[in-house]
């Protein structure tokens, strides 16, 4: 699947599931880790994925996944952080009131529609409202 696409997207869940080596996904997270450090490859996620998987940890004061997941999202080879610009918040609102998604999820898909991905892998049914973004779910490759 992923050899058709240069660019992809990754929601918040798929570091989740990387970085605590879920029993379930890790079988699927594990081979696209290793696609994304592929000199060829490329992916992104919204910065808001940083604030995301770190609540948990800082709340649980997991210093130790806080790292893992902080270091995952801000050293990965060939995967970047879009911040959120003026021209995501527009299209992000749009998306709120057009798909009823809420905040980071409409910050999510207008960042992956503003960085002209080919694909968003999530394990969120919600995103596929969006007619602009090819997604695939996680739970649908198992």
């Amino acid at each position: 699947m992923l050899k058709r696409h240069k660019r992809v997207a990754l929601d918040t869940s798929i570091f989740i599931y990387q970085a605590q080596a879920h029993p379930k996904y890790s079988v699927l997270t594990q081979p696209l880790f290793s696609w994304i450090e592929q000199p060829r490859s490329y992916a992104i996620s919204s910065t808001i994925t940083l604030t995301e998987v770190l609540v948990q940890p800082i709340r649980n004061k997991d210093e130790s996944l806080e790292s893992a997941l902080a270091g995952l999202l801000c050293r990965y080879p060939n995967l970047n952080l879009i911040p959120v610009s003026v021209a995501i918040a527009a299209v992000a609102a749009r998306h709120r009131a057009d798909y009823n998604l809420k905040t980071p999820d409409a910050l999510q898909s207008a960042t992956c529609v503003c960085s002209e991905v080919s694909l968003f892998i999530t394990n969120d049914a919600v995103f596929r409202r969006i007619p602009e973004l090819e997604v695939v779910m996680l739970d649908d490759l198992l």
